[in-house]
């Protein structure tokens, strides 16, 4: 983990780019508290540790069954499903049987080459008991991106305001045509390694692309619009909800479908979701 000071920074985005309907602004000062917050995604060999300490099952293995991205679910087991196991109006997700944190893409994967990559098909609840059993917690909305900022304000992404600064890629993200070809140009198909590419001025990995990263704040995309006074301090969303806030975005994300890879993007699951670019990193006081 490293220790960030805290302080005062815009949080938010109302560029042309912005998803209105996701509550991407008003851009606003938010001031936040000094915390501590993991360098990465936390990996598939730490959640190991914490799952043979405490013999958790994740949700997904309880469930029987998570999605699964269509390019990387192997052609056997996507002839054996057919097609009605994909998502309505999302038909590039397919819900496989078996998939989970140790078979990310079902049976027959496995996680011994990617110990070091983000731990996958994990919950908001699978993420807070790891995070409760390490002595952390999840970093609100407000921490995560003051996080991912890296001491830069008013910036488009984590390292500037270029997608590809001289044609480098800064991120594992999609390139060729979604959701059928992605080209892997930045190095990656799927998850990459959680100190890949370059970090950001605090040190921290991957901050956009990869996997998203559960927070713990209730999203609702207006709260953020609505509030005032002391929830520019340490703010910590909603009281109440039905889905948990996402950021940074995913290797799935592209110009062109969801381009939530901008540091002020966030979406939302609901807390018993899982998919296979869906991760977390841990925050604390």
């Amino acid at each position: 983990m490293v220790r960030l000071d805290g302080g005062a920074f815009w949080m938010g985005n109302e560029d042309e780019e912005a998803w209105r309907s996701d509550g991407e602004g008003p851009v606003r000062e938010v001031t936040v508290s000094p915390f501590w917050i993991d360098t990465t995604a936390v990996t598939n060999e730490a959640y190991s540790v914490f799952v043979d300490a405490t013999g958790y099952a994740t949700e997904a293995e309880r469930f029987g069954w998570s999605y699964v991205f269509q390019t990387l679910v192997p052609a056997k087991i996507k002839r054996k499903l057919g097609g009605d196991m994909r998502v309505r109006n999302l038909e590039w997700w397919i819900a496989v049987e078996g998939a989970s944190w140790r078979k990310p893409e079902g049976s027959g994967s496995n996680i011994k080459k990617r110990l070091d990559h983000p731990v996958i098909h994990i919950t908001w609840n699978d993420a807070a008991a790891y995070a409760a059993w390490a002595g952390k917690r999840l970093p609100t909305e407000a921490e995560w991106e003051f996080a991912a900022r890296g001491g830069l304000e008013r910036k488009r992404y984590v390292w500037g305001d270029e997608l590809t600064p001289g044609g480098k890629h800064m991120c594992n993200i999609w390139q060729g045509r979604f959701p059928e070809i992605d080209t892997a140009e930045d190095g990656y198909a799927g998850t990459a390694p959680v100190c890949s590419f370059r970090p950001n001025g605090y040190g921290l990995y991957n901050m956009a692309g990869n996997t998203w990263e559960w927070c713990a704040d209730w999203f609702d995309p207006q709260w953020h619009a609505d509030a005032r006074g002391d929830t520019r301090v340490d703010p910590k969303g909603p009281s109440t909800g039905t889905a948990r806030a996402m950021r940074g975005g995913s290797y799935l994300c592209h110009a062109s479908y969801c381009n939530r890879y901008r540091v002020g993007a966030r979406t939302a699951n609901t807390p018993d979701s899982s998919t296979g670019n869906l991760g977390f990193r841990c925050a604390a006081d």
